[in-house]
C-alpha cells in the first residue's frame, strides 16, 4: 500500500541500519567513504552508486508493504482494520523507540513539529489504506494509492521529457484498475484507498525533510509514536477497549513488515534520491501489490493487469536509469 531521494545528517551511530555510506549534517555536504588503496574516488560514480543503492531500499520497503498487507488479510477480517492497524503502529513505535532511545526533552519546537506532521500522515495513509484493502483488491487499491506519490514526481519534473514517465505510470495504473467485468471497486473502498494516496504524497515529502533534520532514525522513531497516538482514538473505538492477546501476538509479527521495515528503508533511502524520483520508483508498487495479491490472497491477474504492470515497472526502469 503501495511513493518511493540528498544528504542526512550525522552522526549516523545512533541508526541501526546504515547500507548507504554518504551522510552529513544538513545543510553540509555528504561525505564518502574512503577509497581502497590504489584507486581514485569518483563524485559521480559514488553518487550513482548511491542512487542505485537507494533504489534497491525503496524496492525492499516496497515489497514489504504489499506482502505484509496481503499476509494481514486474516488478521484484519478477525479484529477490524482499524484495531489491527493501531497495534501495528503501538508496536513498531514501541521496538523503534527502545533501539533508539531518541532524546526526547533536547528537540526544538521545529524539529517536533517535523516528526508530528509526518505522524500523522503516516496515521492517515495507513489507516486509510488497510480499511481500503478490505473492500477492493490489494492490487487496485495500491493502484488508487499510487496517485500520492505520481503527484509528487510530477511536480518535482525538471524537463518536458521526463514526463514519459509519469505517463507510463498512470497507464500502467489505470490498466491495473481493469479486469474483465471492467472497472474494479466500490466507492468506500475508492474514497480511502484516495484518502491512502494524499497520506501518502505528504508521507514522501514529510518524510525527506524529517531525515534531514534528525539524526539516523530519531525523526522516524519520534514520527511513529506520534503516528500511534493519532492512530489510538480509531484503533480504541473499532476494537471497543478490549484487545485480545491473540490479537497482540499476530501484530508484533506483522508490525515488522508493515511499517518498522518498510519506513526505516524508505528513510535512509530518501537521503539519496530527489522525492520526485522516488516518487516515480513507487510506480512500481501496484504491480507488487498485484503479486503479492496473487501469490497470497489468490486475486487473479488479468491480461491487461499484466500488460499495465510491464507499463509500471518500465516507468520505475526509466526513473532510475535516467538517475537523480
Amino acid at each position: 500500500m503501495q511513493d518511493n531521494t540528498a544528504p542526512g545528517p550525522t552522526p549516523r551511530s545512533a541508526d541501526p541500519v546504515t547500507p548507504i555510506a554518504a551522510g552529513g549534517a544538513a545543510g553540509q555536504g555528504s561525505t564518502i567513504s574512503p577509497a581502497l588503496p590504489g584507486t581514485v574516488p569518483l563524485a559521480g560514480a559514488s553518487s550513482k552508486r548511491a542512487a542505485g543503492a537507494a533504489a534497491l531500499l525503496a524496492l525492499l520497503s516496497m515489497s514489504s508493504v504489499q506482502f505484509g498487507a496481503a499476509l494481514s488479510a486474516p488478521a484484519m477480517t478477525a479484529y477490524g482494520s482499524f484495531s489491527t492497524t493501531w497495534l501495528r503502529l503501538c508496536w513498531a513505535a514501541v521496538v523503534l523507540a527502545a533501539i533508539v532511545r531518541p532524546p526526547l526533552r533536547s528537540y526544538s519546537p521545529s524539529r517536533w513539529l517535523a516528526a508530528g506532521t509526518l505522524g500523522v500522515a503516516m496515521a492517515g495513509m495507513t489507516l486509510c489504506f488497510f480499511a481500503a484493502i478490505q473492500r477492493i483488491p490489494l492490487g487496485l487499491a495500491v493502484a488508487i494509492d499510487f496517485l500520492g506519490p505520481l503527484a509528487v514526481a510530477t511536480f518535482g519534473v525538471r524537463r518536458i521529457r521526463a514526463l514519459v514517465w509519469p505517463a507510463l505510470a498512470i497507464a500502467g495504473v489505470l490498466m491495473l484498475a481493469h479486469d474483465r467485468g471492467g472497472w474494479v471497486g466500490n466507492p468506500p473502498g475508492v474514497l480511502l484507498a484516495l484518502g491512502a494516496a494524499l497520506g501518502w504524497g505528504s508521507y514522501i515529502v514529510l518524510m525527506k525533510k524529517t531525515g534531514a533534520v534528525f539524526a539516523g532514525l530519531e525523526g522516524l522513531s519520534v514520527s511513529l509514536l506520534a503516528a500511534a497516538v493519532v492512530a489510538t482514538p480509531f484503533g480504541l473505538v473499532e476494537s471497543g477497549g478490549h484487545v485480545p492477546l491473540a490479537q497482540l501476538g499476530a501484530t508484533a509479527g506483522l508490525a515488522v513488515l508493515v511499517p518498522l521495515l518498510p519506513y526505516a528503508l524508505e528513510m535512509i533511502a530518501l537521503r539519496h534520491m530527489r522525492a520526485s524520483s522516488f516518487g516515480i520508483l513507487m510506480s512500481i508498487e501496484p504491480a507488487i501489490g498485484a503479486l503479492a495479491g496473487f501469490v497470497v490472497l489468490r486475486q487473479p491477474m488479468s491480461a491487461l493487469q499484466l500488460a499495465g504492470t510491464l507499463l509500471v515497472v518500465s516507468a520505475s526502469l526509466g526513473v532510475v536509469l535516467a538517475g537523480p
